[in-house]
């Protein structure tokens, strides 16, 4: 299992192909949402036969939207799925056709998943790739990034986002603090937070709401929840999270598709 650091620095070098079409402080434009998009890909991957043959038998009958959704995504076993034919690898395999596929593959996924890459803004991007010939050359680079679930727990992958997010704003000459929060900073919040909070710490049932108003990529509230699963199962912390950054707000909409950390958010 490679470590979080491994990751990145994989992930960094093919952020290297975007010279020229693209200026280092706009590559997160990219890498972050193909992040995204070849983690959904692998967590998909075990289940993917049996989303397309539910698909195939509820096409065109009653259910639709929502409620299509959510029988598909019980057939996926997760949050979310995709009912494209189209994978990593089938992308690779057509490289005349990147573009278009790309597209359609990402417009397979459930609504929720369809949203953050909407707040990624990702389709300008896969425009400005094609046009510059580099777009199969990064998709292709992806398909050797293994991000399964089996290898890259979903802590891990915090750390992979937030190793990537650093990185970004440091090319950009900005603070990362303006952005992310030190993951050690973030647990030290959320003890102080919890300090005077005896009963929803040891009562069952007890039920509080909690709302981060600049919630960037998300860091707080999933420390928040992680911290009631080591302490109180037995009670309930629904968390709300907001954020004017579209594309920090999309990684924190990531965090919510793989749990339901963000019970409500916002732009």
């Amino acid at each position: 299992m490679a470590s979080h650091s491994d990751l990145a620095n994989l992930i960094w070098q093919i952020a290297d192909l975007l010279r020229g079409p693209y200026r280092p402080p706009q590559y997160e434009r990219v890498m972050l949402p193909l992040v995204v998009l070849r983690r959904f890909d692998c967590v998909l991957a075990d289940t993917k036969d049996q989303v397309l043959a539910e698909y195939a038998r509820r096409k065109g009958g009653k259910l639709e939207d929502d409620a299509l959704d959510r029988i598909l995504n019980r057939a996926a076993g997760h949050r979310f799925h995709n009912r494209s034919p189209l994978d990593f690898q089938k992308l690779k395999g057509d490289p005349d056709n990147i573009h278009s596929h790309l597209t359609s593959y990402i417009n397979g996924f459930s609504a929720n998943v369809r949203r953050i890459f909407e707040y990624f803004e990702f389709g300008n991007e896969i425009e400005r790739m094609h046009d510059a010939d580099i777009l199969y050359l990064v998709v292709k680079e992806f398909c050797d990034v293994d991000l399964h679930p089996d290898k890259v727990p979903n802590d891990q992958m915090g750390l992979v986002f937030e190793n990537l997010i650093r990185r970004f704003n440091e090319l950009a000459n900005e603070t990362a603090g303006d952005h992310f929060t030190p993951r050690e900073v973030i647990h030290l919040m959320v003890d102080l937070l919890f300090i005077g909070d005896d009963n929803l710490l040891t009562k069952e049932g007890y039920a509080v709401r909690m709302l981060d108003p600049a919630c960037g990529t998300g860091g707080m509230l999933a420390e928040a929840q992680a911290y009631m699963r080591r302490h109180n199962t037995a009670a309930k912390l629904y968390v709300y999270g907001q954020d004017y950054n579209k594309r920090a707000f999309a990684t924190a909409e990531v965090v919510t598709v793989f749990r339901p950390v963000c019970r409500r958010a916002k732009l």
